[in-house]
């Protein structure tokens, strides 16, 4: 069973970073697509950043390109979501997700993410 346990969420302000990790466990992840959503209080879940297991294909937001990264170590079965320069609307809880894939260059994609974790709380102060 697929379980996904986020940290490094907290407290920062404006202009601030955070590095966000997701400890993914319970099976091989070859070929999966592993994803970072956000949603803040009153708003629809919406997609961060994606990127594929086994090759270095991502896809962002447009509201997170050029500051946030995502990236993974498979040796440890971790991703990680840097963040930088943040900004009170990147206020949210963030969640880790994944999904199976197949081996291929094409973007990562949005959509049909059925694992997720519990999401850690980030909060950017003005």
């Amino acid at each position: 069973q697929v379980q996904l346990v986020e940290s490094g969420g907290g407290l920062v302000q404006a202009g601030g970073s955070l590095r966000l990790s997701c400890a993914a466990s319970g099976r091989t992840f070859t070929n999966y697509i592993m994803g970072w959503f956000r949603q803040a209080p009153g708003k629809e879940r919406e997609f961060v950043a994606a990127i594929r297991w086994n090759i270095d294909v991502t896809d962002y937001a447009d509201s997170v390109k050029g500051r946030f990264t995502i990236s993974r170590n498979n040796a440890k079965n971790t991703v990680y979501l840097q963040m930088r320069s943040l900004k009170p609307e990147d206020t949210a809880n963030y969640y880790c997700a994944a999904r199976p894939g197949v081996e291929t260059f094409a973007p990562p994609g949005r959509t049909g993410y059925g694992y997720w974790g519990q999401g850690t709380q980030v909060t950017v102060s003005p």
